[in-house]
């Protein structure tokens, strides 16, 4: 076990941060059972925001960042973990208040951690990560409020991004008519590959005077943006159906009313992907080593770059530029 690895530091400096590359020990490692070589990380939303001065998510400095991680077991005082073991975390605090993924190694506590389900490699977990996860989860919770194939469209917002791309490939595979929006029309095809039945533009979703009920379109949706755009989304959803939604890549602010709740009982549902329970978390990363793993994963989905390259790369992220998921080999 080396002395020293590489690591991705952020640390404030006045009213900025400074992100760089440098060395760390195992004794520089916050507590936690189990002490992990990281092989893969991804990058997320939060992780871009968190290299960000205006990012506002990082609880403690310095910070490695890194909300994702897979790889093997060093050692562990866990006796559910032994060396040698392929395993992954994603959410509770990692990236935010304690050290993350952006690094060679990892301690975390045992709670935090998931076997790398069969089916899966370590790479594949990092190409799904908390992007998939939240995805994942967002159908889980659409199923639970009794969302099915046949009845009718289901839309998908920000269907480029990570979670958008990931959620319109595990519909589809599950055999829902999938409605993808997006706002890049250079992108359409890379959607339909993914398995989208119908293109929406962005624009659709905020006219300029949103009708307290609309034209019902959707059975039911995925919503990774939130903001304005959700507003008309609940306003065209279906009598019964239920939006899941997971992101303010939108805004926080949601300018409805409660006429789509009483009037046409539509279902609002939070999706945290963060501290959701372990038997939940468990359950649903077997489901993507399964019927919700994406055929397109390892392909148009996903593409890996190197430590060094990361920043460059989380940058793309906050502009908008970037589609699918980016991985980080460590």
């Amino acid at each position: 076990m080396s002395e020293t690895f590489r690591a991705l530091i952020v640390k404030q400096e006045g009213e900025g941060i400074l992100a760089s590359i440098g060395q760390l020990s195992h004794d520089d490692l916050p507590e936690g059972g189990v002490l992990i070589r990281v092989r893969y990380s991804s990058i997320n939303y939060k992780d871009a925001l968190a290299l960000s001065p205006e990012g506002r998510v990082v609880k403690k400095y310095p910070i490695v960042p890194g909300i994702d991680l897979a790889g093997t077991v060093a050692s562990s005082q866990d006796p559910r973990y032994k060396e040698g073991d392929e395993v992954l975390v994603t959410g509770y605090e990692l990236g935010i208040s304690h050290h993350g993924g952006f690094s060679e190694y990892a301690r975390v506590p045992g709670d935090w951690v998931v076997p790398v389900p069969q089916g899966l490699t370590a790479r594949e977990a990092m190409a799904l990560g908390t992007a998939g996860f939240t995805a994942a989860l967002s159908i889980h919770r659409l199923e639970q409020n009794g969302l099915r194939p046949d009845q009718g469209p289901v839309l998908v917002t920000g269907a480029t991004g990570g979670v958008g791309s990931l959620a319109v490939s595990m519909l589809s595979g599950l055999g829902y008519e999938v409605a993808a929006s997006t706002g890049k029309p250079s992108e359409h095809d890379y959607l339909r590959s993914l398995g989208a039945a119908s293109i929406v533009d962005r624009a659709e979703l905020a006219p300029e005077k949103i009708r307290p009920l609309d034209k019902q379109r959707w059975s039911g949706a995925v919503d990774p943006v939130g903001g304005r755009q959700l507003a008309y989304v609940l306003s065209a959803i279906l009598y019964g159906g239920s939006v899941a939604v997971s992101g303010l890549t939108g805004g926080g602010d949601v300018p409805t009313s409660v006429y789509p709740f009483i009037l046409r009982g539509v279902n609002l549902l939070g999706i945290d992907s963060v501290y959701c329970p372990a038997e939940t978390r468990s359950a649903l990363w077997a489901r993507m080593a399964n019927e919700l793993k994406p055929k397109q994963l390892s392909e148009s989905i996903s593409r890996e770059v190197t430590l060094d390259e990361l920043r460059q790369a989380a940058s793309r992220l906050l502009q908008g530029t970037g589609t699918g998921r980016t991985i980080v080999k460590l």
